[in-house]
């Protein structure tokens, strides 16, 4: 029989360890326990109904509840289970994933290296940058350039290539050779910079950085084309075509981490298809599944490929279920859903354009200074002062009572600093995109009652 929500948030206090949680605060009023889902929705223990605007972890493409889904896992852990595919061995889901990535990633996209998650992923750029170069005859070429602000991930070499201090400040990150320029945040460090100047201006600092530590040592650039856990923080125009330049007129390989934007979330299949990014490895994970198992990987160019294969021995590297059989069914069927069902056409042609007209509403709100968006992306910049831009003091305390406002009014929204996020199901219809505003706007208005009092 079922617990109560109260055994439950005893037994979880008694032994599960969660991610990114200050545990001793969540202990005095316990986890939130989540039963069951459907569509965009979730129910609690207490039979609280949620409207996911987060759609899980940013990964939840497809929406909750898609029976096709689990039955394709069960048929395929009924027949191979599981199998490695160390040692030359492959079976058919892997093979079938494999050239299905191939069709819908941009076109000089045509391998993937399977991992387990994001950071999995963005472990394997790492190595796998470096040994691209060191098969061209460059060993001395380690160094990954990253940004200030940015996520990919929580492993020891992806909290190292994320740029964020909290996490740096825990278990003597970054690793060597790992180093961070600025992010293209132009609400909070653009000054009196257009957004296009101001584009320029942070995008030549890896102009910089590279001269700075020399051509001959630089592997790669990495960068999200829309940083997700950063804020939603969305570049100026100019951006990208700068970093583009860049990379090429230096040679060094660049990296569109897609974790977050791939899959749909941007309007397109990935955020490269929309900024023309042309990135020589691209990280994957999250959407690629919908999130209803694990499973990652890395598109790898062809150049960098035909250098692997043609120059290189073996490749050092591989996790025990990286390519796993029941994985790469539900993947492939979860990519074939997005795109039979024209998902992502109409996140990119009707629902995604309504949600940022919507969403750009709340910029009237006295707590919003700043309404940033892109396809199924939004934030809402909470501040003190509309007009100078001024924070708040303490930082990070007023996003945090905005979310657990909207969770107890029934939306999950995330706090990132004083950035209010949402990352909802790409399977939203407008009257949904309608409550879920309307439940944002009640949010802001209580919180700001909550402010004043």
């Amino acid at each position: 029989m079922a617990l109560t929500t109260a055994q439950y948030r005893e037994l979880d206090s008694a032994h599960f360890l969660h991610p990114f949680t200050d545990h001793r605060r969540m202990h005095k009023t316990g986890a939130r326990i989540i039963e069951r889902a459907e569509g965009i929705y979730l129910w609690d223990s207490d039979g609280n109904k949620l409207l996911d605007g987060m759609a899980g972890l940013w990964c939840v493409n497809v929406g909750y509840g898609r029976k096709e889904l689990a039955e394709v896992a069960r048929q395929q852990m009924e027949t191979l289970p599981y199998y490695n595919t160390f040692f030359q061995t492959a079976h058919p889901p892997v093979i079938d994933l494999s050239q299905l990535l191939s069709e819908v990633t941009p076109p000089h996209l045509n391998h993937v290296f399977l991992t387990n998650s994001g950071s999995e992923s963005n472990d394997t750029v790492v190595r796998m940058a470096r040994y691209f170069w060191s098969c061209m005859g460059h060993p001395e070429k380690q160094v990954i350039i990253s940004r200030r602000n940015a996520y990919h991930g929580s492993t020891v070499a992806g909290a190292s290539l994320g740029g964020m201090a909290a996490m740096h400040a825990q278990g003597g990150l970054p690793i060597p050779d790992i180093v961070h320029i600025g992010q293209p945040y132009w609400y909070r460090e653009g000054g009196d910079l257009s957004p296009d100047d101001f584009g320029k201006q942070v995008a030549g600092e890896l102009e910089k950085k590279i001269e700075e530590l020399g051509e001959h040592r630089v592997a790669a650039f990495i960068a999200e084309p829309v940083q997700g856990a950063g804020g939603v923080i969305v570049p100026p125009d100019s951006y990208w075509p700068e970093i583009k330049a860049i990379c090429k007129r230096h040679q060094i390989l660049l990296v569109a981490d897609e974790v977050i934007c791939g899959f749909g979330r941007t309007g397109e299949w990935f955020g490269s298809d929309y900024y023309d990014i042309d990135p020589d490895l691209m990280p994957i994970a999250k959407g690629l599944s919908s999130g209803y198992l694990p499973i990652g990987g890395v598109m790898v160019a062809d150049h960098v490929v035909r250098v692997i294969i043609d120059e290189g021995g073996e490749f050092a590297h591989g996790m025990t279920y990286a390519g796993h059989p029941a994985a790469c069914a539900v993947a492939a069927a979860n990519i074939r859903i997005l795109r039979d069902e024209g998902i992502i056409d109409t996140v990119r042609d009707d629902t995604g354009p309504y949600l940022q007209q919507c969403w750009r509403e709340l910029g009237d709100h006295p707590l919003v200074g700043e309404v940033r968006g892109l396809g199924f992306l939004g934030a809402l910049e909470l501040v003190a002062d509309k007009k100078t831009r001024a924070p708040f003091e303490p930082a990070d305390q007023t996003g945090a009572l905005c979310r657990d406002i909207a969770a107890d009014l029934g939306l999950v929204m995330r706090a990132v600093g004083d950035s209010m996020i949402i990352s909802p199901p790409l399977i939203m219809r407008r009257n949904q995109i309608d409550d879920l505003v309307a439940l944002a706007l009640k949010s802001l208005d209580d919180t700001l009652s909550a402010l004043r009092n």
